[in-house]
């Protein structure tokens, strides 16, 4: 063997070494961006290779999020829906089930903008069989619905009203609901008729749209929710099957 040969291929070996110590320092260096994610897999881990990274939390509900209220008025709505639909022995309240988030986000669309209704005059006040007749919109009549109901409590208890015990609450939403409270701009049951109907659809509507959290609603009722197809028990007599909501039956809800 020609000896001139031997330092040549030790060179091109100690290069060769040289250059997938490289590779392999740099796979990791970089964290898998680029080397790392082939050569990772092919190439012995150095010994100062990083432990593991942990698992990343679990994403939050980004349904729970503030759309429309404030803070105060939300923990107004809060209370006051609660006490509309309370928690006890059946079942979850309207706080735990969300409502209060699903008005929220319904003041923040089309229905908060009455994008739906004509808005036009002239409007005749008092014709109950023609629907709503004013210009405020619906997000409007919430914000001085729950203003008006935090100074009446705030005149008649010296507390706000989410302070109030559960009796002095109760009799807050009934005196709106009698059109004791007397106001200027809205219809105090009217309000009341608004908040309640809200507060309904916010404990058997769709989760995808802020309530009804976990489906608590539908299992109270044992309403199935969202089935795309009843083929698989048709044959089978009654049945209770767990509910199911949209978001099971498209992928990026």
């Amino acid at each position: 063997m020609d000896e001139q040969a031997r330092p040549k291929a030790n060179d091109d070996q100690a290069k060769g070494m040289s250059r997938r110590q490289f590779l392999i320092r740099s796979g990791y260096t970089v964290g898998g961006a680029v080397l790392g994610g082939v050569l990772g897999y092919l190439l012995p881990k150095p010994e100062e290779a990083a432990p593991p990274a942990a698992p990343a939390p679990e994403q939050d509900d980004l349904r729970q999020a503030l759309m429309f209220f404030n803070q105060e008025q939300f923990a107004i709505a809060q209370a006051a829906t609660e006490r509309i639909f309370p928690a006890d022995d059946t079942g979850p309240g309207a706080k735990e089930l969300g409502v209060a988030f699903f008005i929220d986000h319904q003041l923040a669309g089309e229905w908060g903008f009455n994008a739906r209704d004509y808005m036009q005059g002239p409007f005749f006040v008092g014709e109950k069989v023609q629907g709503y007749q004013g210009r405020l919109r619906r997000r409007d009549i919430f914000q001085i619905g729950l203003r008006e109901m935090q100074n009446y409590s705030q005149s008649k208890y010296g507390k706000n009203f989410v302070n109030l015990s559960e009796e002095e609450q109760d009799a807050v939403l009934a005196a709106f609901q009698n059109d004791e409270v007397q106001l200027t701009t809205i219809s105090a049951s009217g309000f009341f008729s608004m908040l309640r109907s809200s507060t309904l659809e916010g404990v058997y509507s769709d989760p995808v749209y802020g309530g009804n959290k976990n489906m608590g609603g539908w299992t109270m009722r044992s309403y199935p929710g969202s089935q795309m197809s009843y083929t698989q028990i048709m044959d089978k007599g009654f049945m209770k099957i767990p509910p199911r909501s949209l978001k099971d039956h498209v992928a990026h809800t």
